[in-house]
């Protein structure tokens, strides 16, 4: 790793190409205000004034099959196809700036396309992550008008994970960072992983859960309809969010700051059953407040829901403060892919949302979370 000093001097002689380096000047990244607006430039208004768009679930790929070429479990074909290497691998951001200006997207929240490396040792889970946010930091670096950066941590090694968190955002302007809903069959509020809660909460930043499947259901989920994605995926956040409630992760960390992809999982839109449990079910501890009253605190939703009723609905469940845009970007390349291709077009119009509540859910409320000047 390098300095920032070094870093520094290494953006000065152009940021244009990708460098493995630091990113401590994110911090002096222009506001969205300042950023010019090209000829092709959707600007997005919302009753008349216009609102800024951070789409908060908007992912790449960092290429690490050097790395991992001598393990199998890190074997992936996903950095081999072209259509989505040229729209995922940071190299290639002008296509993705495009794509930002014509869809109405001012700022990408960037994070690693769900690939977490939960198997490596420490040594080469160390190499792993510091290539990933490095690359990440450059990125953002190179535009720090348009993109703000989620790190990887290596969280099967809890110590490891906060020096990486330590690090990330002290030296590379990380706002956040990415986990998967569980890790190796363990649920995030084992207490192996209290140090990690802990050092979240004394950074104040964002950590945003997106599952890679649902492991434990893999064979039920076979067959036709991608089920281990349609299915898989909210059902490992909501187990996830519903396990830091139960379990007293979030009474113990209550400065916590935590976005559930895809709508939060199925937690978010069926919550009266969790709260129905947490007040007269005796097979429930107590917790020390309604499992809806999180979402007015400390949990957070994506709005990839796919309907104007869903994310109507979501936004009864949470409240609009508590509901960011997510496009699951790139959603449009090609297939499979469960992303919402509407993007901004997702929040504007719906029936029942004030034009405060869509400008909140277009960029205010991640405006806030990542400490972004708008």
């Amino acid at each position: 790793m390098v300095g920032r000093r070094q870093f520094l001097g290494e953006c000065a002689k152009g940021c244009a190409g990708i460098l493995f380096a630091n990113c401590g000047c994110l911090r002096a990244a222009r506001s969205p205000r300042q950023a010019p607006v090209g000829v092709n430039r959707r600007v997005v208004t919302v009753g008349g004034r216009r609102a800024f768009t951070i789409d908060v679930h908007s992912h790449c790929i960092v290429d690490i099959r050097e790395l991992v070429k001598d393990h199998p479990e890190g074997r992936s074909d996903t950095f081999l196809n072209p259509n989505r290497q040229r729209f995922l691998d940071p190299a290639h951001v002008e296509d993705r700036l495009q794509h930002m200006d014509t869809h109405g997207i001012d700022i990408q929240a960037v994070s690693l396309f769900p690939s977490y490396s939960y198997w490596a040792d420490r040594d080469l889970a160390s190499r792993i992550v510091q290539m990933q946010n490095e690359k990440i930091a450059a990125l953002c670096a190179a535009h720090p008008d348009r993109f703000v950066g989620l790190g990887a941590i290596a969280l099967q090694h809890p110590d490891l994970a906060v020096e990486q968190m330590d690090y990330g955002v002290k030296k590379l302007g990380m706002r956040g960072f990415e986990i998967e809903g569980s890790v190796n069959g363990e649920d995030l509020s084992a207490s192996k992983f209290e140090p990690f809660w802990a050092k979240a909460e004394e950074l104040g930043i964002l950590i945003f859960i997106h599952p890679s499947g649902f492991a434990e259901g893999r064979q039920r989920f076979q067959g036709n309809g991608f089920l281990t994605n349609v299915i898989g995926n909210p059902l490992e956040t909501t187990v996830a969010l519903s396990h830091l409630i139960f379990d007293g992760t979030l009474d113990r960390h209550p400065g916590l700051k935590i976005c559930g992809a895809h709508g939060g999982g199925y937690l978010a839109s069926y919550l009266g059953r969790s709260n129905h449990c947490a007040e007269v079910s005796g097979s429930c501890k107590p917790v020390k407040k309604k499992p809806s009253e999180y979402f007015q605190a400390q949990l957070y939703c994506d709005s990839i829901v796919f309907t104007a009723e869903g994310l109507r609905h979501l936004v009864a469940e949470v409240g609009a403060s508590h509901v960011l845009l997510g496009t699951d970007y790139p959603a449009d390349i090609d297939e499979p892919h469960m992303g919402d291709a509407r993007e901004v077009d997702s929040v504007l119009g719906v029936p029942g949302l004030s034009d405060a509540d869509q400008r909140a859910i277009l960029g205010e409320n991640a405006a806030r979370l990542l400490g972004i000047k708008i």
